[in-house]
């Protein structure tokens, strides 16, 4: 991918920014002119960490998945964002949520779209896996240093890969559209191997909470069938042969350290979507 940073230097262009369409971890999502929006990320935020998702992006379009076009990458009032395509269309979560019969057919889906994506070979600028989990590692003030060397030690034994990871697939980042689906959220895309994304789905599936508002029914759906959904997940992505399960369960503990430091499976599946 093309290292230069590619920022235009703007002010709010009257008529364009438009109000928020909602509002994730790092940044604000804009309405952006016709048919475009603008993922606006919070001040402070490292212009080569919004480069480097911009050109994520871009690589990963190129593979021929569905993900949302990257326009261009600007700053507006000292914030720094991307203009991308507006994905119209509801999550996967939230089509469960309004078809809950619905909810085992899902599982497939998300388990093969997640195998569509591990089958590509990953962009050359996308960060090693085993670096990305280590970073968090690091990072997890929570864990004491033994615990934090053992995990260490346990990502140490596992390999890296040169294929592709979204590292944070779940169903709220799954958008249904009237072209079919697209996958968003791509800040923490790396190079690695397979067993390590779908590790990481495995743990946010057995781990992760619905948001406040989600209806009482779904909670309890959840808490009664959160076993056989991801008996269901692993079941059919192992059908794939990418990875094994012993291989997936290998990097479960590394993952559940690195959740504590700040990996975006420690956190709950809430965010707005536009």
């Amino acid at each position: 991918m093309d290292p230069t940073v590619l920022v235009q230097c703007a002010s709010s262009p009257p008529g364009e920014l438009g109000p928020p369409l909602g509002e994730g971890w790092t940044c604000t999502v804009h309405t952006w002119g016709e048919g475009d929006v603008l993922k606006l990320f919070h001040r402070g935020r490292p212009v080569e960490k919004v480069e480097r998702e911009f050109q994520a992006l871009r690589a990963i379009q190129a593979l021929g998945l569905p993900v949302p076009a990257a326009r261009e990458l600007i700053e507006v009032d000292g914030r720094y964002g991307i203009v991308m395509e507006r994905v119209a269309g509801i999550s996967l979560l939230r089509r469960v949520q309004s078809q809950p019969w619905t909810l085992f057919a899902a599982v497939r889906e998300l388990a093969e779209l997640h195998v569509r994506i591990n089958a590509c070979r990953a962009p050359a600028g996308l960060p090693l896996q085993r670096e990305w989990i280590a970073k968090r590692i690091d990072s997890a003030t929570n864990l004491t240093e033994r615990d934090r060397e053992r995990a260490r030690c346990c990502l140490a034994d596992l390999p890296d890969g040169d294929l592709l990871c979204h590292g944070d697939f779940h169903p709220d980042n799954v958008i249904f559209t009237a072209r079919g689906p697209v996958i968003i959220d791509w800040d923490t895309a790396t190079r690695g191997v397979p067993a390590g994304d779908a590790a990481c789905t495995s743990h946010l599936i057995q781990r992760a909470h619905l948001p406040d508002s989600s209806p009482a029914y779904m909670h309890a759906l959840l808490a009664t069938f959160r076993g056989l959904i991801h008996r269901g997940y692993l079941s059919r992505y192992v059908r794939s042969g990418l990875a094994t399960r012993p291989q997936i369960v290998l990097w479960q503990a590394p993952l559940a350290a690195a959740a504590i430091g700040g990996l975006a499976d420690s956190n709950p599946l809430r965010a707005t979507r536009p």
